[in-house]
């Protein structure tokens, strides 16, 4: 697989809440260059941690509540 794809299918995983393949039309991503692709990876990558981040007392206090319900 030539690496501009394979980092396309790696933003298009990124992309999709599943972490299944979204379609992204192709004459877009034509537009962008390897480096540029591997930016907006990078950008996405960073998103999702900084999500996981954001997200995780609020993870953790429903995970402690439904701990004490199934007591």
């Amino acid at each position: 697989m030539e690496e501009k794809e394979y980092v396309i299918n790696e933003i298009k995983s990124l992309i999709s809440a599943t972490g299944e393949q979204t379609e992204i039309n192709p004459k877009f991503l034509d537009y962008f260059d390897l480096e540029e692709l591997y930016d907006i990876k990078e950008n996405l990558l960073r998103k999702k941690e900084n999500f996981r981040e954001n997200n995780k007392g609020f993870l953790e206090e429903i995970y402690e509540k439904t701990k004490i319900n199934e007591i």
